[in-house]
């Protein structure tokens, strides 16, 4: 049996009950109560399929969290260690998948946006698998943006609930409200459990990074492939990274290279202060360090060189 036509329809929790996937920080829709889902232009409900499918201004509503789109596809199946719910006889879809029933995917195609109270992402296309405990978003022009940062991606955006773990792929890029940028093939953000803060000896001096959802935290930043990172004052580069968003500090690893104006340091290892913008190159056995300063450029005394010394033609 098919339904149609049904401009304001509100599937409750027996209807569109998620699998009982642990609590997660993020846009995370696999905890809470009924999900609701409306649309402008009809609902759709394939019994033989297990599908109920959304059309025009398509939302799914789920403790604070709305995943919206042209269309929107949920895909249900019996609940494990249930039978299945029998098809509905008299046409009522209150009558139709009951508590036996569980959603283990969801589809929004078209215009997607996810939203919270503060934070909100988008693409052209956004699958929530369940049993993955993952939502992929893809298309052009990808953004998350929250109150402190925004994020932008070529290839992809995801949401890892259960592992607390967003990656975003592909010239990703994250731009902090205070100026500093990072960027990177790829940028992986690990955030810290439900209810932990980081250690008062850390927090000082800053304070803890929102992200998707209420009360979730920013633990780390891991960057790989072609990493860059801006302050106000340089441009530092390397093969990967990893930022920690309490203490401020990044750590870039293998081909590092500090510009600031017309000055160029090269090493293997840099620590970069995002909140005061000073890098500097770190010694490694077996490298050496490199530079050119330009006489009478500032960024001399922002960057820190241990050892260094001048090379014939180069300034002091």
């Amino acid at each position: 049996m098919i339904i149609r036509h049904l401009p304001a329809l509100a599937l409750l929790a027996g209807l569109l009950a998620l699998p009982g996937l642990p609590h997660a920080q993020g846009l995370d829709m696999t905890k809470g109560g009924p999900v609701d889902i409306t649309s402008t232009d009809g609902i759709e409900w394939r019994q033989n399929e297990q599908v109920v499918i959304a059309r025009g201004d398509a939302r799914a509503i789920r403790e604070g969290v709305t995943l919206r789109g042209d269309r929107l596809i949920a895909r249900y199946r019996p609940r494990a260690g249930q039978p299945a719910s029998q098809p509905a006889n008299s046409g009522a879809l209150g009558e139709g998948p009951g508590g036996g029933n569980e959603i283990w995917r969801i589809e929004a195609e078209g215009n997607v946006h996810i939203n919270t109270a503060t934070d909100q992402a988008q693409g052209d296309r956004a699958v929530y698998d369940m049993d993955q405990g993952v939502m992929v978003l893809t298309g052009k022009n990808l953004k998350l943006t929250t109150p402190s940062d925004t994020l932008t991606a070529r290839d992809s955006l995801e949401y890892w609930p259960n592992k607390r773990m967003s990656v975003a792929r592909g010239a990703a890029v994250v731009v902090t409200d205070d100026n500093r940028r990072i960027a990177a093939d790829t940028l992986v953000g690990y955030f810290l459990p439900e209810g932990q803060t980081a250690p008062a000896a850390n927090a000082a001096g800053g304070t803890t990074r929102n992200v998707p959802g209420a009360g979730s935290k920013l633990d780390r930043v891991e960057a790989f492939g072609n990493v860059e990172i801006r302050t106000p004052q340089e441009v530092v580069r390397g093969d990967r990274g990893v930022y920690n968003t309490t203490s401020g500090m990044a750590r870039l690893l293998g081909g590092v290279r500090i510009t600031r104006g017309e000055n160029q340091l090269n090493g293997q290892e840099s620590i970069v202060n995002m909140r005061t913008g000073v890098a500097r190159l770190v010694n490694t056995p077996g490298s050496r360090v490199q530079g050119l300063i330009v006489p009478n450029q500032q960024s001399r005394d922002a960057v820190r060189v241990p050892g260094m010394q001048p090379q014939q033609g180069q300034g002091r």
